[in-house]
């Protein structure tokens, strides 16, 4: 699921002082995108779910930037 948005190569340290990970700063669209899809399709596992991301985005020229969340949801719900 990193490799699904494209983040930031840099790494920071939030207000609490705990390390941040380059990898989580921008996950938040994705998470809500598969709970999106859980709540969708319940009759699918979280690793079918984000198969099926993969593949939209594979099938978008191996990206996901630039479709609206909505858009990769129904792309999704087509492939499941």
């Amino acid at each position: 699921e990193n490799s699904l948005l494209k983040t930031s190569t840099c790494s920071s340290v939030n207000p609490s002082g705990v390390f941040v990970s380059p990898y989580a700063l921008n996950l938040s669209s994705f998470t809500k995108l598969v709970k999106r899809l859980q709540e969708r399709h319940p009759e699918f596992s979280r690793d079918e779910i984000v198969e099926a991301v993969q593949e939209v985005r594979k099938i978008n020229k191996g990206v996901l930037s630039g479709l609206a969340i909505s858009s990769i949801e129904e792309k999704t719900s087509a492939i499941l």
